[in-house]
């Protein structure tokens, strides 16, 4: 992007954040170095790719450089005005206004048809059983193998262990975005295997 175009970005997402902080939670939008980090492990071959709050564009603009179509893109944004701005910017894109925690009664996908997943949502201000909505949604559309790639602010990942054991689901860390502002790890969320399954079982006994 250009300077003037990441100064006007800058403002709109600071101005939606003055407006509704705890559903935007960043006052800027996510840096270059987290955009790369998210999408690293993507590749044209993992569509169609589901993303969830893309904002402004950053980690969209990721996927294209990783070489994903802008038509195997479906993203899923909340806000008004950056899904009219996402729409402009991506005219190939399918661009969905819609709570992300209702993606399981959208109907926009057949069971097991996406291949990937990319959020920008903020989950650490997110009510659990939101985070856990969003989950069961993302997780009855991917396909087998497929994964959920998630940053955060905080230390750890920002899907408490128990929720992501009830839903079958394990988180790995993929890297961080120190020169992210502000630093910024990713996670991949997977469904588990038998010997996670296994465990997870025996501890909740």
């Amino acid at each position: 992007m250009t300077g003037n175009c990441v100064q006007s970005d800058f403002v709109r997402f600071f101005r939606s954040w003055v407006s509704a902080p705890m559903r935007v939670a960043a006052v800027a939008p996510s840096g270059p170095v987290l955009a790369r980090l998210i999408t690293q492990e993507i590749s044209p071959r993992d569509g169609p790719v589901l993303e969830l709050g893309p904002g402004t564009g950053v980690f969209t603009r990721a996927l294209l450089a990783r070489g994903v179509p802008e038509s195997d893109l479906t993203l899923i944004e909340f806000g008004s005005e950056f899904a009219k701005l996402l729409a402009l910017r991506f005219p190939q894109a399918r661009v969905i206004s819609l709570d992300a925690a209702r993606l399981a009664q959208a109907g926009l996908f057949e069971p097991g048809s996406v291949g990937v997943a990319v959020s920008g949502l903020p989950l650490l201000s997110m009510p659990l059983d939101k985070v856990e909505a969003i989950l069961a949604g993302v997780f009855a559309v991917l396909k087998p193998g497929g994964a959920l790639y998630q940053f955060t602010y905080g230390p750890r990942c920002p899907v408490p262990p128990a929720i992501l054991g009830r839903n079958g689901l394990q988180a790995t860390r993929t890297g961080w975005a120190l020169r992210n502002i502000p630093p910024a790890t990713v996670y991949r969320i997977s469904r588990m295997d038998d010997a996670a399954a296994a465990i997870f079982e025996r501890q909740a006994a």
